[in-house]
């Protein structure tokens, strides 16, 4: 049978909203990726949703830090709250350094790497909101975003490899290879959060 963590509303909302907001990030990651104009009022809007991030981080900290019970193990609780903050972290730098080092057209690598971000985001979302009521399928949202994380790494590696082969001009390998693992980072930083959400689903199972 499975058990049902006990509720307490206002921490799983509070992290319901951080899964929505870093999935919002990657959306606005992935509409500055596939259509690359207005770049600085696209990334402005990256980094208004980065502050409403640290602000739910807070949130979230505060209440921890005023909670004599928890519904989950307090570790986790700030773990999982850390992690959804690096993601929008990534997500953040990663459109800062596309705005700042003003590249010229966006490469069907880092298109790819920001779908594979947004899929990534999606997945830690549903296992987020099924977290307090459907602990059981958990897991499946979290090997799914280890798999996401894996193919951003394949992608990164023969971007940054191809970049060495194929590029003259030493400047815009370093631009572009920061950027790819910029990128691909965010989802190392996903992964982090499902394994705290499968460590959850473990114990609490």
């Amino acid at each position: 049978m499975i058990r049902i963590i006990p509720k307490d509303q206002e921490f799983f909302t509070l992290f319901e909203k951080a899964a929505q907001n870093i999935l919002d990030g990657a959306e606005a990651l992935k509409d500055l990726l596939d259509n690359f104009e207005n770049v600085k009022e696209k990334a402005r809007r990256i980094e208004e949703i980065e502050h409403k991030g640290d602000s739910l981080t807070h949130e979230i900290v505060k209440k921890l830090n005023t909670s004599f019970v928890t519904p989950i193990d307090r570790e986790d609780i700030h773990s999982l709250a850390s992690s959804l903050d690096d993601v929008i972290d990534l997500i953040h730098a990663s459109s800062l350094r596309i705005m700042l080092y003003k590249v010229d057209e966006i490469t069907p690598a880092a298109k790819e790497l920001g779908f594979l971000i947004l899929k990534s985001t999606r997945e830690i979302q549903r296992a987020i909101a099924r977290l307090s009521t459907k602990l059981g399928e958990v897991h499946e949202h979290c090997v799914e975003v280890n798999s996401l994380e894996n193919e951003a790494d394949r992608v990164c590696r023969d971007a940054i490899a191809d970049l060495f082969e194929n590029e003259k001009d030493p400047v815009t390998i370093l631009k572009w290879k920061e950027i790819y693992e910029k990128l691909e980072t965010a989802t190392d930083r996903c992964e982090d959060a499902a394994n705290v959400l499968e460590g959850v689903a473990l114990k609490n199972g």
